[in-house]
């Protein structure tokens, strides 16, 4: 390898590792490591913070508009907590993507000794008789590729690129959610009457005309993602 490739390629390297997003930690103190799999619990800015909690640490996260969605950003949080043996983590800050800049997040990690005080309702819309389905496509692969999304044998809406909408269903029950270009992709889910579901939409690329991709995401990450998601095309 020639020296001036050498040179280029170590500014590239550096340039990568400037650029990439890293979570900022303080630890005040740690435990043995929790498994990868573990569960990390979710407090978002509304949500109170259980009496049984350990504050081990604090976190901050400057995105970057490349590494995507919030979802993306809390794996990273859940990954740092895991290792110091945290279980759950507290949204204190939170400021969404503006121009070139990702999601702009602080907060705590936590030990929590009583986990089941911890209410995960962010599903949960009222003693009603339907469901509601919350659909988005951020802006990326495929721009002018659309594709209808079923649920079961109804069409409930046209999936376009950069898009979010709400659909309220009343087909409850076991059923499935899926969409097909040159390839079908699908997903199963039981909907129940009261709640809410969010579901990720993109396109992967295929042999001519790009392939959909469904995601059902947890209803605490989904909230967040579909608040802050500034969708051009409704």
């Amino acid at each position: 390898m020639s020296k001036m490739r050498t040179v280029l390629l170590a500014a590239v390297v550096i340039l990568s590792v400037a650029c990439s997003p890293k979570v900022a930690t303080t630890i005040y103190k740690s435990y043995e490591p929790q498994s990868p799999s573990s569960q990390v619990f979710l407090l978002d800015l509304e949500d109170s913070v259980p009496a049984s909690s350990e504050i081990l640490g604090e976190f901050s996260f400057a995105g970057k508009a490349a590494t995507g969605t919030y979802e993306g950003v809390i794996g990273r949080v859940n990954a740092e907590a895991q290792k110091i043996g945290g279980n759950a983590i507290k949204i204190t800050g939170h400021q969404g993507p503006e121009g070139k800049s990702g999601h702009q997040i602080k907060g705590q990690i936590l030990k929590v000794e009583d986990t089941s005080v911890i209410q995960q309702k962010d599903d949960l819309i009222g003693d009603v008789d339907y469901a509601v389905i919350n659909i988005y496509r951020f802006n990326g692969v495929g721009p002018l590729i659309s594709y209808d999304l079923h649920l079961g044998d109804t069409v409930i809406c046209r999936v376009k690129n950069n898009y979010k909408t709400s659909v309220k269903v009343r087909k409850t029950g076991m059923n499935s959610i899926w969409a097909r270009t040159e390839t079908k992709d699908e997903i199963p889910v039981t909907i129940e009457a009261g709640r809410q579901y969010y579901v990720k939409c993109s396109l992967v690329m295929g042999a001519f005309v790009g392939r959909p991709k469904l995601e059902l995401i947890d209803p605490k990450i989904g909230k967040t993602e579909f608040r802050f998601f500034d969708a051009k095309n409704q």
